[in-house]
């Protein structure tokens, strides 16, 4: 007799499997294609390897002890697993991270930190929760950036573009006022030119003979002489993140391809999902994400998202790149890809477990929300300004898309859908982490 395909506490069963009509729940009608090569830009092996080094290395952070890594690590789903993280000034790695009492950061990182499954996918048009990088035919190199075309020259794509936001972040990876010379240009503005941030780091990256080496054997113009910039270095992150971390081999897949069914539970929370539940209103299509900006109630806490003469502690969302007030607390529709890794969800990491997060979708779940749930290292900051002013929860409630509410037994049917999700090869890696950088800095790790 053929066995169930078993995934943790999931079970995929074979169609050829006589009990498979039976056991499985109906495929709606609704599913999307599956994924193939087609959806996804080709990679070159060479350029992944390099950008995996980057992606690993501290040298990218304005102390040198922060990496991309540190807050989308495979070991936390490509997340942190913190509500909101801790970049320059925290010590460990995540829901084990702290303050670094002898350099402690300003504040939090003000969203929680997305993962990265799929981003280099052709359908993506945006970047972060607030889409504020993203495709636009009509702009210079046919993105849009809060920047401009400042520092668009010479990157592959998107993907690549959004590097150049994190390292120049003081909480994120820049570090704060006189602390190196990456802060110190970031405070005075410097940003791009010969002497500008980006710039900075790239020679920090060329001025390394392994890294050099590198780039001269994937880039024929840098080994014709052309200096390394840091659209170089975001060029080959990004390939290392469409490579490392895309998504397409999950049990879901092999529903989507027609070569299993769902076990029951699970069966029961995908026709759910795509039938009154209406999840797939908003997690449409194969990465489960309809790409727009959706208010949905969701608690906010830390520090907010404003400029730094601002005192607020509210995050607008998807309003503060538009202008619109149809994007109050509006936000990106997270794809959903592995999403039973990447615990807290929501854009401020509010609930600790799909659960939770399920339970409180939506407008009613704003009233009830338990603050227990949220994951934050200890730290002297504010982080309930917003949820202890009614007003400003009664706008937010207002905000929100109506959404279904669930019971117990829904919501666990929903939960081991989407534990359907998880893919067995993304989630072991193709590259890995590796075990020392061209720097020598220290490779985060758990």
């Amino acid at each position: 007799m053929r066995h169930a395909f078993i995934f943790g506490a999931l079970a995929l069963i074979p169609l050829g499997w006589q009990a498979a009509a039976t056991l499985g729940a109906a495929r709606p009608e609704t599913l999307p294609s599956p994924l193939t090569d087609a959806d996804f830009r080709p990679v070159d092996p060479a350029e992944a390897r390099l950008g995996q080094l980057l992606f690993y290395d501290p040298i990218l952070s304005g102390n040198r002890e922060v990496a991309c890594a540190t807050c989308h690590h495979p070991a936390f789903g490509t997340s942190d697993g913190l509500s909101l993280g801790l970049g320059d000034g925290g010590i460990g790695l995540g829901p084990a991270r702290v303050v670094n009492p002898d350099n402690p950061p300003e504040e939090r990182v003000p969203r929680n930190a997305q993962a990265l499954w799929n981003l280099g996918a052709l359908e993506y048009r945006s970047m972060f929760h607030d889409g504020r990088v993203e495709i636009d035919d009509a702009q210079y190199h046919g993105m849009r950036t809060p920047l401009g075309a400042d520092m668009l020259d010479g990157f592959a794509s998107m993907l690549a573009a959004q590097t150049m936001f994190p390292v120049v972040s003081p909480d994120e990876m820049a570090g704060h006022y006189q602390e190196n010379e990456i802060s110190t240009a970031v405070r005075m503005g410097m940003l791009t030119g010969e002497d500008g941030a980006w710039a900075r780091l790239a020679a920090r990256v060329a001025g390394v003979p392994d890294y050099a080496r590198m780039f001269a054997e994937v880039y024929p113009e840098i080994a014709e002489g052309r200096a390394i910039t840091f659209a170089d270095v975001s060029n080959a992150i990004a390939a290392f993140m469409e490579f490392e971390f895309r998504s397409d081999t999950a049990p879901f897949d092999a529903v989507l391809r027609g070569e299993a069914t769902m076990a029951p539970l699970a069966g029961q929370g995908m026709a759910l999902f795509y039938g009154e539940a209406g999840c797939a209103g908003c997690h449409a299509g194969p990465f489960l994400t309809d790409h727009d900006f959706h208010a949905m109630g969701a608690p906010q806490l830390g520090p907010g998202k404003g400029a730094r003469f601002e005192t607020h502690h509210r995050d607008e969302g998807r309003y503060r790149v538009t202008g619109d007030p149809a994007d109050w607390y509006a936000f990106r529709t997270p794809a959903l890809r592995n999403v039973a890794l990447t615990a807290p969800y929501g854009h401020a990491g509010a609930h600790a477990t799909l659960a939770g997060f399920l339970a409180g979708h939506g407008a009613q779940g704003v009233d009830s929300y338990d603050r227990a749930q949220a994951v934050l290292p200890a730290m002297p900051v504010e982080d309930w300004a917003v949820m202890d002013d009614p007003e400003q929860v009664a706008d937010i409630r207002a905000a929100a898309e109506p959404v279904a509410t669930l019971d117990s037994a829904q919501i666990a049917a929903l939960v081991a859908f989407l534990e359907t999700l998880t893919d067995p090869v993304a989630r072991e890696g193709r590259l890995g982490v590796p075990q020392t950088v061209p720097s020598g800095l220290l490779v985060p790790n758990p």
